[in-house]
C-alpha cells in the first residue's frame, strides 16, 4: 500500500502564531503527531508519505501516487479538510478520516469513504483487518477507551524537522474534571490515561536521535491529572535522561491551577526542565466557575496561585472565556485587569462556544438555545448559542478586552512585571539557534524600526538587557509574540 497522510492547513488565529513565525523563519508551530502516531500504527512495509499543508502544498501527483489519503483534523481546520476531500474525490481516491472533528460530525462528512473514529489503537486494527479481507466499512467507532501503553512512537521521519518551531509529545489521555465547555472528556474520558516511563524517556530519545534541540509540547489537557505517577515515575526519569544528555530539551505542557498547590511537583518540572504550563482559568467571576464546573479554580485567589507558579520558576499561559450565563457586564473591565494584574503575558481570551457532545451542548439544546456548528475557533467573534448576555454587548465587550489586553502600553506593561519578578530555574546547557539570532534583528527592524509599539520595545529592550540580561531572550520572545497577537485582533475587527 501507498499511504499520503494529510494535515489539513490551520486559518491565521491566535493559536497559529504564523506572524510570530516569520520572524524565526518556521512555516508551522508543531507537527502532526497523531497522523505521525498513527503512520506507526500501519505495516512496516507500507509505503508512507505525509503533507502538512501548514508547511506545504499538495500537488496533484502525492495524491495520484497513493492508493488511500489519511485525513485527521480538529473543528477549525474543517474548511481546510473539504477542501482536500473534494480534491480527493476529483481524482478518484480513497480516504480514510479520523481525528476530532470527524469523530464529533462524522454523520456530516459523507464523501469520506472510511471513517475510522474515537481511538485509532482501538477502530484502525478494525480497519486494517477488513481492508486485508476485501470488506471495509463506511464507519468504524467504538465507546471504549484504549490502553496507551501499548501506542507506538511516533515516526518522525516523516517530517522535515527544520519546518517547525517544537517538537511534541503526548503523556496522557483524559482529565479528571468535568468542565461543562469542554470536550476533552466527551474524547478521552474522565480517568487520565498515561505512558510509562519508559515510552516517554523512548520518545525523548527518539528526537534526541534525530537531532532535535530545543522546545518540546507534552500536549496532554492536564499533565497533572495522575499527579502520583508523575511525581513518583515520569518527572524523577526525565530529569535523570535530561541530565545524561546534558539538558537538550526544554518542556512546557498544560495543567489545571491546583499546580500551585503542590511546591513538590513544581520543583520537579523545573528540575526536569519544564519552564512553561498553560492553564485553563477561563474567569475571575466565581459565579461563571460555579456554573461550568471548573472544579480546581473554585474558593481561590486566583492571582497568587497564577504568581505562585511564577515564582517557583513556571511561566503560566492561560485561557480565558467570556459568554457564560453569570457574566455581568462588568466582567470584561474585570477579566482585563485581572489579566494585567496576574502578569500573564500570553493571555488567550475567547468567547464561549458549545462543542458537539459536551453538557453545555447537551444543557443548550435542551434549552433551545443552539444556534449553529461552531467554528472551531473561540476567538473570531463567532458563538455557536443564544448567550444571556446581549449578543453585541457581549462581541463589543470582547472586542474591547482584546484591544486593551494587547495595546502596546498595557501589554509591555505586563511582560516587564513578569520579567521583573519571575524567578526562572536553573539554565543549563546552552544551544546556539542561528533562527533566534535572526529573530532578535527582525525584531529590531519590524519592532523598533517601523513598528507601531516601537517606543515600548526599545524601553524593553533596553530595561531587560541591563537589568534581567538572563532573561533577555524571552522579553524578545514576548515582544514578537505581541506583534502576532495585535495583527490578529486587527484582522478579525477589520473583517
Amino acid at each position: 500500500m501507498n499511504i499520503l497522510f494529510i494535515y489539513p492547513r490551520f486559518p491565521v488565529t491566535f493559536w497559529s502564531f504564523k506572524y510570530a513565525l516569520k520572524f524565526i523563519s518556521k512555516k508551522a508551530s508543531q507537527p502532526p503527531l497523531g497522523l505521525l502516531t498513527v503512520a506507526a500504527m500501519l505495516p512496516s512495509d507500507w509505503e508512507k508519505r505525509l503533507i502538512d499543508m501548514n508547511v506545504s502544498k499538495i500537488k496533484d501527483k502525492d495524491i495520484l501516487w497513493a492508493d488511500y489519503v489519511f485525513i485527521s483534523a480538529m473543528s477549525i481546520q474543517r474548511e481546510s479538510v473539504n477542501d482536500i476531500i473534494n480534491k480527493c474525490k476529483t481524482l478518484r481516491k480513497k480516504i480514510v478520516g479520523g481525528g476530532p472533528l470527524f469523530t464529533a460530525n462524522y454523520e456530516q462528512f459523507e464523501k469520506v469513504d472510511h471513517l475510522v473514529l474515537n481511538e485509532a489503537e482501538i477502530t484502525l486494527p478494525l480497519f486494517l483487518e477488513d481492508l486485508k479481507n476485501g470488506t471495509p466499512k463506511h464507519l468504524y467507532k467504538s465507546n471504549e477507551w484504549a490502553e496507551i501503553k501499548t501506542t507506538p512512537a511516533p515516526l518522525w521521519d516523516l517530517i522535515n524537522f527544520r519546518n517547525y518551531a517544537i517538537m511534541n509529545l503526548q503523556y496522557s489521555r483524559g482529565c479528571p474534571y468535568g468542565c461543562e465547555f469542554c470536550d476533552i472528556t466527551v474524547l478521552y474520558g474522565n480517568k487520565p490515561r498515561t505512558k510509562t516511563s519508559e515510552q516517554v524517556i523512548h520518545e525523548l530519545d527518539n528526537l534526541y536521535k534525530a537531532g532535535w534541540r530545543g522546545d518540546i509540547f507534552i500536549v496532554d489537557d492536564n499533565f497533572i491529572g495522575n499527579k502520583k505517577k508523575v511525581k513518583e515515575e515520569i518527572l524523577p526519569n526525565i530529569i535523570m535522561w535530561m541530565k545524561s544528555k546534558h539538558h537538550p530539551f526544554t518542556f512546557n505542557t498544560e495543567a489545571s491551577i491546583n499546580l500551585a498547590d503542590d511546591v513538590e511537583l513544581m520543583d520537579l518540572m523545573v528540575n526536569s526542565g519544564f519552564d512553561t504550563v498553560f492553564v485553563g482559568i477561563e474567569s475571575p467571576n466565581e459565579d461563571s466557575l460555579f456554573e461550568c464546573g471548573k472544579s480546581p479554580n473554585k474558593n481561590r485567589d486566583l492571582v497568587q496561585s497564577v504568581k505562585k507558579i511564577h515564582k517557583h520558576g513556571l511561566q503560566v499561559h492561560a485561557g480565558f472565556i467570556v459568554g457564560f450565563d453569570n457574566d455581568p457586564v462588568s466582567i470584561f473591565d474585570r477579566l482585563s485587569a485581572f489579566i494585567q494584574e496576574s502578569h500573564i503575558v500570553t493571555a488567550m481570551v475567547g468567547l464561549l462556544n458549545a462543542p458537539r457532545g459536551t453538557k453545555l451542548y447537551h444543557r443548550l439544546l435542551k434549552e433551545g438555545r443552539l444556534k449553529q456548528t461552531m467554528s472551531g475557533d473561540n476567538t473570531d467573534f463567532s458563538i455557536n448559542f443564544e448567550p444571556k448576555m446581549n449578543l453585541q454587548v457581549l462581541i463589543n465587550g470582547y472586542q474591547h478586552i482584546l484591544q486593551t489586553i494587547y495595546a502596546p502600553k498595557q501589554y509591555y506593561a505586563r511582560v516587564k512585571h513578569f520579567l521583573k519578578n519571575y524567578q526562572p530555574g536553573e539554565r543549563y546547557t546552552f544551544h546556539f539557534q542561528f533562527n533566534k539570532l535572526s529573530a532578535l534583528f527582525k525584531s529590531i527592524v519590524l519592532l523598533g524600526v517601523v513598528g507601531k509599539e516601537r517606543f515600548h520595545y526599545w524601553k524593553l529592550f533596553f530595561w531587560s538587557l541591563f537589568c534581567r540580561p538572563k532573561l533577555f531572550p524571552q522579553s524578545i520572545t514576548f515582544a514578537i509574540y505581541g506583534f502576532h497577537f495585535r495583527k490578529i485582533v486587527e484582522k478579525y475587527i477589520a473583517s
